[in-house]
């Protein structure tokens, strides 16, 4: 097993709690094309996955210049004002500042559109913190998160065996697996730890400090424990 010097960061409910934004923008969509729209505590599933493939599930449609128009209307009011309609997690400035500190190399790698990433981590005062920051295209180039990782790895040519992914959701673990790359589930996000542990992820975290411990067991190959605010507990490995 190698050791661990790249980390990999999911965004939206990672390193940043998105709900007022995502959830907004996502209403004013459906409420712009005359669709019914789900309550907030709904939509909060709908954090996390692609854009395209949340609208075609609201929408119920496949239809894809359905499915654009809505995209094209959400990012109308996420540009502008749903970008910055989210918050830091707790701890996550620390976490992001002890692994750096260790001479992790640190990225993102989000679903959400890399010009609107760039933007929300500046304003949170994040971005000096990553080597690279990749996220989607706007004509859905890297929609798909295994074909992120692939990129990232390839482009930056970083090894899959000195490599972690950190994220909240199955999409992330699994994006990880498809690219031979261990994955870390933060269960302070919007996924479970039960969908994390199911997807398959190494070890699942429940707090930024959880996190750090995590990395650090990874990086010099002891025995890696599923850490529960400050106790904790031997996963299945």
């Amino acid at each position: 097993m190698s050791n661990i010097k790249h980390v990999l960061f999911d965004l939206d409910g990672t390193l940043t709690d998105p709900f007022e934004g995502i959830t907004n923008c996502l209403r004013y969509a459906l409420e712009k094309l005359g669709r019914p729209c789900p309550t907030s505590s709904e939509l909060s599933i709908y954090i996390g996955p692609p854009l395209r493939q949340n609208f075609a599930a609201l929408l119920g449609s496949d239809d894809k210049s359905m499915v654009e128009h809505a995209v094209a209307l959400y990012r109308e009011r996420f540009s502008s004002l749903g970008l910055y309609e989210n918050v830091v997690y707790p701890g996550v400035p620390s976490m992001l500042d002890e692994l750096r500190s260790d001479s992790y190399n640190l990225y993102v790698a989000t679903s959400k559109m890399r010009l609107f990433a760039e933007k929300i981590l500046e304003h949170f005062r994040l971005s000096s913190y990553f080597a690279g920051i990749f996220g989607a295209e706007a004509d859905g180039r890297f929609d798909n998160k295994a074909d992120l990782l692939r990129d990232l790895l390839q482009t930056r040519s970083l090894q899959a065996t000195e490599t972690l992914m950190v994220g909240d959701r199955l999409h992330d673990v699994a994006a990880a697996k498809r690219n031979g790359v261990r994955a870390v589930g933060v269960s302070y996000g919007y996924g479970s730890a039960e969908e994390l542990r199911a997807a398959g992820a190494d070890v699942v975290c429940e707090s930024p400090a959880a996190v750090v411990r995590a990395v650090r067991d990874f990086s010099v190959n002891v025995r890696v424990e599923r850490w529960t605010n400050g106790s904790n507990e031997t996963s299945g490995r």
